[in-house]
């Protein structure tokens, strides 16, 4: 089922299927600015990552010494949310409770809420999660949205620009299996600080900053225009496209980070964990601002 909001300037969609968002339409100009989902690049549009970010070395990871598999990226993105009555004006909310289902991949209990608001030109989009056992829940959480970019032309050598909030970054880099590796590579902007986005920008998979390294990410077009950026608090963010003539970029803030190469401890011992602990609720929140109106 799909839920609305809309203002005189946006309109956005939301699925009950990983409460995931659908569309975002300038209601003045027709452009939409959230990838289709077109499976002949990437099915997905802007899915919720949970309980994990990234990949578990091969796929596998231990509770209280017990194995469990959890695909990429977790398992809330694939499963039905239910929408939460009474929302406050301006915003939609949905919920997933732990279940049998969860269960037998993710043996602890939890409540996750995802919810999107809108204001003028905002987009917010909010996580909740609250420990519903009695013991210490331990999780990651993130964001995968994919934004379209204008005027896409395969031929061209440059798509469009991301312009971040500092210079001379570090990112770390995906080795094998999903995993991150010990190598790291310095992504260097220019005086404006922008990164050009090319056929080679994501040669090697994502780019993935650790450490509170950026807090905005913008989108901008060939002409260096503003199309759209985010804004976040998160550990972590990486940027992401599929393959070099994929007509889309992601921009993905992050609590949490795919395992290292080799790790095969506990859950609770991962790089970049959450812990919340019984009763407690976890709450965080990113938000895309549409810049070309």
């Amino acid at each position: 089922m799909i839920q609305y909001l809309e203002n005189d300037l946006l309109k956005i969609a939301v699925s009950t299927s990983g409460a995931e968002l659908q569309g975002i339409e300038n209601k003045r100009t027709g452009q939409q600015y959230l990838w289709n989902g077109d499976a002949r690049f990437w099915k997905r549009r802007s899915p919720v990552l949970f309980p994990i970010v990234g990949a578990l070395w091969n796929g596998k990871t231990h509770f209280d010494g017990v194995e469990f598999a959890i695909g990429q990226h977790g398992f809330a993105r694939d499963m039905e949310f239910t929408p939460v009555p009474d929302a406050p004006e301006g915003e939609l909310w949905f919920a997933l409770e732990s279940s049998d289902a969860t269960m037998k991949l993710f043996p602890r209990s939890f409540r996750l809420e995802i919810g999107y608001g809108l204001h003028d030109t905002r987009i917010t989009v909010m996580w909740r999660v609250i420990n519903t056992g009695s013991g210490t829940l331990h999780f990651q959480i993130g964001a995968h949205p994919a934004f379209n970019l204008p005027d896409f032309n395969t031929g061209d050598p440059i798509h469009g620009y991301f312009a971040v909030s500092a210079s001379d970054l570090t990112a770390e880099i995906i080795a094998e299996k999903g995993c991150i590796g010990s190598e790291t590579a310095v992504v260097s902007t220019d005086n404006e600080q922008m990164i050009p986005v090319t056929a080679d920008t994501f040669c090697r998979d994502a780019l993935i900053f650790g450490n509170h390294q950026l807090g905005r990410v913008s989108l901008l077009d060939k002409q260096r225009q503003p199309v759209l950026t985010l804004l976040f608090r998160t550990p972590y963010v990486g940027l992401w496209a599929p393959a070099a003539d994929a007509p889309f970029v992601c921009i993905e803030p992050w609590y949490g980070r795919a395992d290292a190469v080799g790790f095969n401890g506990e859950f609770s011992e991962r790089h970049a964990i959450n812990t919340l602990e019984a009763g407690k609720t976890f709450d965080a929140s990113y938000m895309i601002i549409i810049d070309n109106f």
